[in-house]
Order: C-alpha cells, then sequence, then structure tokens
C-alpha cells in the first residue's frame, strides 16, 4: 500500500503538499486564544490517542496559482476500517468533489497520549467516504507554486498551529536526533510503506530506517510527561516511511 493521489494535475507532490498539512486535526479553522504572556490556552482535548488509528482523505481543488485543500479525518468517528479503507475509490471522489486530486492518508498511529489545542473549530461539515465517516478537520490555502519545489525526507517543515503533543511518564517515545543535535519526538506512526508496521517494531525502528548521515534514532521510557508545545508554528519532518515527527 502506498501513498495514492489522483486527479486532474500529477504533478503536485504529494510529499511538498503533505508536509504543510501535517497533523491537520489541529491545524485550521481554528481561532487561537492566548493569555496576557502570549502564551496560548489550550481549550480543545483529546486523550487515549496513543496507538489510536485515523485516517485522512485531503480534497485538493485547484484555481490559478492557488490551492485549496480540504482535510476530512476519522478522529473521533471510526478507526478506519480496513476492509472498507482499502477498496475506497478515489477515482469516484474526485468526480464526486470536483477536485484536482485526492490523496489518500492512511493508516496511521498517534505515539502521544494527548493532544491539545488552542480555540476551536468553526465548521461541523461530515463526509462518507466509502461508508467511512469523516469529518472536515481543517480548509488550507496554498501557494501552488510552492508545491512545484517539493520536499525531502529528514527535512523539517514549518507547520502553522497551535498545539501541545502530551506524552505521559512511564511511556515510550521514539526520537530521531540530527547531525546539529535537534531532536524530533514521533507523533504518529504509518503503514503507507510498510504495512506490517506496528507499536512493537517502533523500539527498533533503525532497523528499517534509512537515516541520512549524522543522524541517530533510539527509543526511552519516559520518568516525567513530556509537552511538546507549538504556539504558533511547529517544526515537522517525515523519515523514510512516513512516520512523522515533531521538534522539541
Amino acid at each position: 500500500m502506498g501513498i495514492q493521489m489522483v486527479g486532474k494535475n500529477r504533478a503536485i507532490s504529494f510529499i511538498s503538499i503533505y508536509s504543510i498539512l501535517l497533523s491537520a486535526l489541529f491545524v485550521s479553522g481554528v481561532s487561537i486564544a492566548q493569555s496576557a504572556d502570549s502564551q496560548p490556552v489550550f481549550q480543545k482535548s483529546v486523550s487515549n490517542l496513543r496507538n489510536q488509528r485515523y485516517c485522512e482523505v485531503l480534497v485538493g481543488k485547484r484555481e490559478w496559482l492557488k490551492l485549496e485543500v480540504r482535510v476530512f479525518n476519522t478522529q473521533g468517528l471510526n478507526l478506519c476500517p480496513e476492509s472498507q479503507w482499502k477498496i475506497l475509490d478515489k477515482e469516484s471522489i474526485t468526480k464526486t468533489f470536483d477536485a484536482s486530486f485526492v490523496l489518500l492518508n492512511g493508516p496511521r498511529y498517534w505515539t502521544m497520549d494527548e493532544i491539545q489545542a488552542a480555540g476551536s473549530t468553526i465548521n461541523d461539515v461530515k463526509e462518507s467516504f466509502g461508508g467511512i465517516e469523516m469529518n472536515l478537520r481543517a480548509t488550507v490555502r496554498l501557494s501552488l507554486l510552492k508545491q512545484f519545489m517539493g520536499s525531502k525526507k529528514y527535512t523539517p517543515n514549518e507547520i502553522n498551529r497551535t498545539t501541545n503533543f502530551i506524552y505521559r511518564a512511564g511511556s515510550a517515545v521514539y526520537e530521531l536526533t540530527s547531525p546539529g543535535g535537534d531532536v524530533y519526538v514521533m507523533q504518529s506512526y504509518s503503514q503507507i510503506v510498510n504495512p506490517s508496521l506496528n507499536m512493537k517494531d517502533l523500539p527498533v525502528l533503525s532497523e528499517q530506517l534509512k537515516l541520512p548521515a549524522g543522524w541517530t534514532y533510539r527509543s526511552r521510557v519516559l520518568d516525567q510527561d513530556l509537552s511538546l508545545i507549538a504556539n504558533g508554528v511547529a517544526y515537522v519532518l517525515q523519515d523514510n516511511l512516513s512516520n512523522s515527527y515533531q521538534r522539541r
């Protein structure tokens, strides 16, 4: 099973688009609340996320040099049943939405325990894709020119969001460290490249990773809670298996 894109403009790179839309569940459609000292006031929280499965359908519409992408997500509705997910008809979705392209992102699994976000979603749009219910979690408008520049694995991208990813004491975290010492903590693992990847593989994932020179991977158990707060901007990258990480 691979990342799949269908539509009128096949030259658009999935990686360059999706790097901007990572964790779209809490990326867009929020009005950010902040305290007097400019620290975010988190108003939305979802817990018990660790190893919870989810999938996304990204519907893109191109208009001249602009790109609008609507991100539909199963979070909170269902666990993205495999029997339905694997037979989704992308051509049908593309025609139904008169889309320029459709991306299927998943299955993915959260590796944190809780997500907090600033603001509240401003829509209650729900769609069914092959019988899988999904909510519209984000509508993101991008410059099309940037998408043709592409993006590389192990390269951080700036993601506009205000979130707190919480990893509880006693839980394992999975980290990439760059040659410069920046540490990136896994936020979700993916079965897009390796359909059999599961949580038990993560402690020894370095056996499957193609790490660039100077990069290291490790697993460790937390002795205290870890919070990764993104106050407006998060720095996120993907490894060669499409697992996603946020910089500490």
